[in-house]
């Protein structure tokens, strides 16, 4: 059996699988392999890709962040240590600093709430909301989900919608998980007070 063969079912064996070990396998190939690369991509965009969302609330925007992280992990891809579970938790990072970049000025901030006062009624799909709940609420708790410093909508984020635990959390700030129990807490605290401000 020559490599080139060899290389191939392997390949194939890791698409075809998604246990722990055959990732960090894809990890390890995705430094030299394109196809490993786009493998690695193709696993790991939506999840991506719906977390931006949930922190910009327009799909335009959320697809530009999306490809700036996945450029950037395909540039450093090769300084990246540590197992498929270290990779998630990096991931998020990158997606964290990006769209954390993305709304540090005011214009692009002011910008995303106009754009959820405009199109309120479209992309309900990618929102996690119980059945009860009328769009102006949704409307008004995305509102005040972006009016938020980034650091409480990324714990927010992370922890309601992307159903992180506080630890692994933790691990994707680079935070210790007592420093994010409290960030969220008063995240928590400040979304409270601007939903009733607004709706009251």
């Amino acid at each position: 059996m020559t490599a080139e063969v060899t290389k191939n079912l392997v390949m194939r064996r890791v698409d075809l699988a998604d246990n722990e070990a055959e990732q960090d396998i894809l990890i390890r190939q995705a430094c030299s392999d394109r196809a490993a690369f786009a493998r690695l991509y193709r696993m790991h965009y939506e999840r991506i890709f719906r977390y931006c969302w949930r922190r910009l609330f327009n799909r335009h925007a959320a697809e530009d962040v999306t490809s700036t992280v996945f450029f950037k992990v395909m540039r450093t891809i090769d300084s990246f240590e540590g197992d498929s579970n270290d990779f998630l938790n990096w991931l998020y990072r990158i997606a964290t600093n990006a769209v954390n970049d993305h709304l540090r000025t005011s214009k692009k901030r002011a910008e995303a709430i106009r754009i959820v006062a405009r199109n309120h009624g479209t992309d309900r799909g990618l929102v996690t909301r119980p059945d009860h709940e009328s769009e102006q609420y949704e409307l008004l708790v995305k509102h005040a989900i972006l009016c938020l410093k980034p650091n409480y909508q990324t714990v927010i984020t992370l922890h309601f919608f992307e159903k992180l635990k506080l630890t692994e959390i933790a691990e994707v700030l680079g935070q210790n998980p007592a420093t994010i129990r409290s960030q969220l807490s008063r995240a928590l605290n400040k979304l409270r007070k601007k939903l009733k401000a607004v709706a009251g």
